[in-house]
């Protein structure tokens, strides 16, 4: 990196302590007062400073913006378990299948929904819906126009994702389980 940038990134670097959600380059050049150019090399900088170091942190792309966020390896060993409560406040299993079902078929209708787990979803939805985990995302074309669900962006950010599309492949059982209500 050439000198020039080292107080930049010190500052990006700073920013991204500081700021509690996933910044995007346009988001970090309005905060730091640099030029979107200077931020995307800097990020680029930072991300490998944090590969190449020891350092418990690592610089993530999550959910469309950047973030200082602790290494993969750490959160899943123990972080986790002291830390991750505080944010996620545990999902019972009912609640996460049915953001699962949510997840890999979105945009899908609680009938959908229901047909797949096989009870009502209800207050399984309700619950998600508080914890800002999924929301409507439209109405189905169909008689009665039922609403459909997604997730969002507080679901990508939980999960450390930066799409749906960096979900975990199912395998073909896992597949077919998911398209029983279509």
């Amino acid at each position: 990196m050439e000198l020039y940038l080292e107080r930049e990134a010190a500052l990006i670097e700073a920013i991204l302590f500081l700021e509690s959600e996933a910044r995007d380059e346009a988001a970090l050049a309005r905060i730091s007062e640099l030029s979107k150019e200077v931020v995307e090399q800097t990020l680029a900088y930072l991300k490998e400073k944090y590969q190449n170091t020891d350092s418990g942190l690592e610089l993530s792309y999550i959910s469309g913006g950047w973030l200082l966020a602790p290494k993969h390896e750490l959160w899943n060993s123990f972080l986790r378990e002291r830390y991750g409560k505080k944010n996620e406040n545990r999902l019972s299993r009912a609640a996460m299948e049915t953001l699962s079902i949510i997840a890999y078929s979105q945009p899908i209708t609680r009938a959908e929904i229901e047909a797949i787990r096989g009870v009502s979803a209800d207050n399984m939805i309700r619950l998600l819906q508080e914890r800002e985990l999924i929301k409507e995302v439209g109405k189905k074309d169909v008689p009665g126009k039922p609403v459909q669900f997604g997730t969002t962006k507080k679901f990508l950010q939980l999960f450390r994702l930066n799409s749906i599309a960096d979900l975990p492949r199912l395998d073909k059982t896992e597949s077919e389980r998911f398209e029983l209500g279509r």
